[in-house]
């Protein structure tokens, strides 16, 4: 199947694709913050916009542009833009709505965005399914380390290998002492107290290989859990 991009879209065109075919729209939402010094800013926007694109392309599904902007305040003072996500999204949906769309899919790239879900979005008039894609791989993830980077190299040429650096590291940890830093790194400016240089995990031995072999493994398991 083609991916179909919002931006292909004409307004008289997409109404009688509404009508016609109530189709799935997939929102991809990411953030903009700090990765480390070997990772752009935009990382998690430009994952999650890659994992959306070919998503749609396997189920045939509509993706809309990624709203790039999420709830980061845990990483200050290191950089991040943080914005009311809920409210933004919760219109969206609205709208989305009252164009009697059916069917919509929130794709999110950043953990701290799971902070922004209302109850009463499932009140709106369309089936709406949220998801974040890293519960959709085996491998441990992390921030900045060797998953991100991996998917990182196998979606962008952007990536400083050469600036790469361990960050925190877990294993050997009791599971109450990861708990209690998991908890921390989720506060507002939490996540500079547990790794001082912004990286969760190691990304020094990250591959492109590894990262296609993630990207394959998320996009299969999501496609299996949207057309079940």
């Amino acid at each position: 199947m083609n991916v179909m991009d919002a931006s292909e879209l004409y307004d008289p065109e997409f109404r009688e694709l509404i009508k016609s075919k109530n189709p799935t729209i997939i929102i991809p939402v990411g953030s903009l913050e700090q990765h480390g010094a070997h990772l752009p800013i935009t990382t998690d926007s430009d994952i999650v916009t890659e994992i959306a694109s070919r998503l749609a392309k396997k189920c045939g599904f509509i993706v809309f542009p990624t709203v790039s902007y999420g709830i980061s305040d845990e990483h200050y003072p290191l950089f991040n833009t943080s914005v009311d996500l809920s409210r933004l999204l919760e219109s969206m949906l609205r709208s989305l709505s009252e164009t009697e769309i059916k069917s919509v899919v929130i794709l999110n790239g950043h953990h701290g965005n799971e902070r922004a879900i209302p109850d009463d979005w499932y009140s709106i008039d369309a089936k709406l399914r949220v998801y974040s894609y890293w519960h959709f791989m085996k491998h441990e993830f992390d921030h900045a380390g060797f998953v991100e980077t991996s998917l990182m190299l196998a979606i962008s040429d952007k990536v400083k290998m050469e600036k790469a650096e361990k960050g925190l590291i877990t294993k050997g940890l009791s599971d109450e002492e990861i708990q209690r830093i998991k908890e921390l790194s989720t506060e507002r400016s939490g996540f500079p107290k547990v790794t001082e240089n912004g990286v969760w995990g190691d990304p020094t031995k990250a591959t492109k290989k590894d990262g296609e072999q993630f990207l394959a493994e998320i996009v299969r398991n999501l496609a299996k859990e949207c057309q079940s």
